[in-house]
């Protein structure tokens, strides 16, 4: 069982640049490590090294903050760091050769700490046998075992493993992992674990990150991570799927056919620079680096086509790998063509053979920022990856789209989500996925894609792939049809505002005074409602934001269902529109049903919201973790911003003689934003005597939201 712990992360990474000369290594890294276990993964290059030795002081940071329980350790010294108790194991080992093992062990050894030489010999039988024998003359595996119970004698509270089980035998890796998942149990160290072996870096933790050139790119579970490998592919470029090889165009003389693509070529220069006799020889690296890529187009991919004019009603654009799915997606095309609808197909396949696509393999990989070289690498992995960018890429550049229609497994779905979440809200998305009966979220994000459950594989036309293909083409035709038809004229402007259930007179209120002269779209907070509500702010949609229910916040902090990810106010930042906010409903962490309420919570306050919602009262030390997050936000607003705190309880729950009536952790959220905030003219935080669902407070929103923004004038309205 994990021990109970205070809210404030152990490790917290903000906004982290690096540089390496005038090269980017780390390029605004969020991560966060609560408790236990997380894991790292990502090709080599993309910066997971550096993060490590930033952390441990090792290399300067440009920007950004590291923060160790609550105290910020940028700019420490390694040994600072380490005294603070961060213990580091680092890539290669370094372990002094001259010196034993027993003796490493005792150099670093505290007293009275739980970790001692005695248990680390236990942990590692293997040590205790070589317990004489020096640095160098260990085996791979037993200086990794040293190295680890190097770091485990200091007594960390978090230990930093960079790449634990590289080079080692199976027998060895699993025992390293055994060791992990027990660290992780115990709950007394938390681990980060820089991993490229998938199968560990998803055994020892619940999540994973992974990065991508120098960022975070997501945080997924890693059941799932573990489970589908195509989405190791298109991230990672790792593991392959068998039955999924496509054959080699291959003549039966076994040489390759004359209209089979030629793949990328490196053209490599021995000597870059005209030698002269006194010229050393060049180093592989340079060559490396000078060498050039051609990437020739064979003549039956065809030139690639203009951009379609955007016309009345636009193109449905059916969407996938017709190397494997052609049946199946010329059949939607068929279907959608019928109803009279602009149709065309777009191959996203890798394999690099021909295709009588509208739009080409070719020309979709074009807009890879290396090229055509970027896609089709030759690596199924690499190639997914790349295809999955240039189609994104591809898909800013379309003025005309009505549509999108796709159909395919995992990978093919992995390639096609991102672009589909590229076109506003209201264009028809209908992606038919194997996937669909599960969780879709990290496809679908904040968009309005429809994913439609496939039932069987999609493979062949058969007597269900007909029905289920047919019903998702004439459901995307027939939206592509009804948006031509002439719609009613919009005459007041779109305001976006956040509510939960414990907020609704709130903003029942607030909506009831401005519904008259404004679109009000009232967003549920239920982490995906935020992410709704700013992506449809960047779309320059919405003319303002009440954002009265942060909530997402709590859940974010404290492990809820319902929980924002970093991102959460970014928008708002970008946009640079006055913003009215509030602490709605900071008071509660929501979790499903109270048996999946984490052990670590037992003793808590709860309330039964109904039998599928358990609320959980927030702490002071997670509304100081909740107060310092959104005040740090709302420091990098340039608009006009204001900021209300109702003194008399931020949500229905919490009033006196309510079951979250809490004045000492409200106290202390409101104080830490006060503390938090640099208050100027324009960012404003106002305290107010009022319970969120008072009129009276409901009042001060709306006036406060009619000072800054001016009132429709219906002159200007459109009949």
């Amino acid at each position: 069982m994990v021990k109970p712990r205070n809210v404030s992360s152990t490790l917290e990474v903000r906004d982290l640049n690096v540089y390496y000369g005038q090269s980017h290594a780390l390029q605004g890294v969020n991560l966060t490590l609560q408790s236990g276990v997380l894991s790292v993964v990502g090709r080599n290059g993309m910066g997971k090294t550096t993060l490590c030795k930033s952390i441990m002081g090792l290399v300067p940071t440009s920007s950004g903050s590291i923060t160790f329980n609550g105290q910020y350790i940028s700019g420490l010294s390694s040994a600072e760091i380490a005294r603070l108790g961060i213990g580091y194991v680092p890539q290669g080992r370094r372990l002094w050769k001259s010196l034993t093992v027993d003796e490493h062990l005792k150099l670093v050894a505290t007293k009275g700490g739980a970790w001692t030489p005695e248990r680390i010999y236990s942990v590692f039988p293997r040590l205790a046998e070589r317990k004489t024998n020096g640095g160098a003359q260990l085996s791979g595996g037993e200086q990794q075992m040293l190295a680890i119970g190097r770091a485990l004698l200091l007594n960390p509270k978090l230990l930093v493993m960079d790449e634990p089980t590289e080079g080692l035998a199976p027998v060895i890796v699993n025992q390293v992992a055994e060791m992990l998942v027990r660290l992780g149990q115990e709950g007394d160290i938390d681990v980060l674990v820089i991993e490229q072996n998938i199968g560990v870096a998803c055994s020892v933790a619940d999540q994973v990150a992974i990065m991508v050139n120098g960022k975070v790119n997501r945080i997924i579970d890693a059941a799932l991570l573990s489970a589908d490998r195509d989405l190791q592919q298109a991230l990672l470029g790792v593991g392959r799927h068998a039955h999924d090889e496509t054959p080699d165009n291959v003549e039966s003389s076994g040489r390759p056919s004359e209209t089979a693509p030629q793949a990328a070529t490196r053209i490599y220069v021995s000597n870059p620079k005209v030698p002269n006799r006194w010229s050393p020889a060049v180093p592989v690296s340079l060559i490396a680096q000078s060498a050039r890529t051609v990437t020739p187009v064979a003549a039956s991919l065809g030139t690639a086509p203009a951009p379609m004019a955007a016309s009345r009603g636009g193109v449905v654009y059916v969407c996938g790998t017709l190397d494997s799915k052609g049946d199946e997606l010329r059949y939607m095309r068929d279907i959608v063509k019928a109803h009279g609808v602009r149709v065309a197909l777009v191959d996203l396949s890798t394999s690099g053979k021909p295709s009588g696509a509208d739009f080409s393999p070719a020309t979709v990989a074009g807009f890879h920022p290396r090229g055509a070289s970027g896609v089709f690498t030759g690596d199924r992995g690499t190639a997914v990856a790349g295809m999955t960018i240039a189609f994104e890429r591809w898909m800013k550049s379309r003025t005309d789209v009505a549509g999108l229609l796709a159909a395919g497994g995992s990978g093919g779905t992995a390639i096609v989500a991102p672009a589909f979440r590229v076109p506003p809200v209201g264009v028809p998305k209908m992606i038919v996925s194997t996937v669909a009966s599960g969780n879709t979220a990290q496809y679908i994000g904040a968009a309005d894609i429809t994913m439609m459950h496939s039932v069987a594989d999609v493979q062949g036309i058969n007597s269900i792939t007909r029905e289920v293909l047919g019903n998702a083409a004439n459901a995307v035709a027939g939206m592509a049809k009804a948006r031509q038809a002439p719609k009613p004229a919009v005459d007041r402007p779109a305001i976006g505002l956040t509510m939960f259930g414990v907020t609704t007179p709130c903003v029942q209120a607030v909506t009831g005074q401005l519904g008259a002269d404004y679109d009000c779209l009232v967003f549920h907070a239920t982490g995906t409602g935020g992410r709704a509500m700013e992506k449809l702010l960047s779309s320059g949609m919405l003319r303002g934001v009440l954002d009265l229910t942060t909530t997402e916040v709590c859940d974010m902090v404290a492990g809820g269902v319902f929980a924002a990810d970093d991102t959460r106010f970014d928008a708002m930042i970008a946009s640079n529109l006055p913003y009215i906010g509030a602490c709605g409903a900071l008071d509660m962490v929501n979790f499903n049903a109270p048996e999946t309420v984490p052990d670590r919570y037992r003793g808590r306050v709860f309330y039964e919201h109904n039998p599928q919602i358990t609320l959980m009262r927030t702490t002071v030390e997670e509304n100081i973790a909740i107060g310092r997050f959104i005040g740090e936000k709302l420091n990098r607003m340039n608009g006009i911003v204001r900021f209300f705190l109702p003194e008399g309880g931020v949500s229905a729950l919490d009033a006196p003689g309510k079951p979250f009536w809490d004045p000492a952790a409200d106290k202390a959220l409101f104080e830490t934003l006060e503390q938090t905030v640099r208050q100027t003219a324009n960012r404003q935080l106002l305290r107010v005597p009022h319970n969120i669902n008072d009129p009276a407070f409901a009042e001060l929103v709306v006036k406060t939201f009619r000072s800054l923004h001016a009132c429709p004038s219906k002159s200007t309205k459109r009949a």
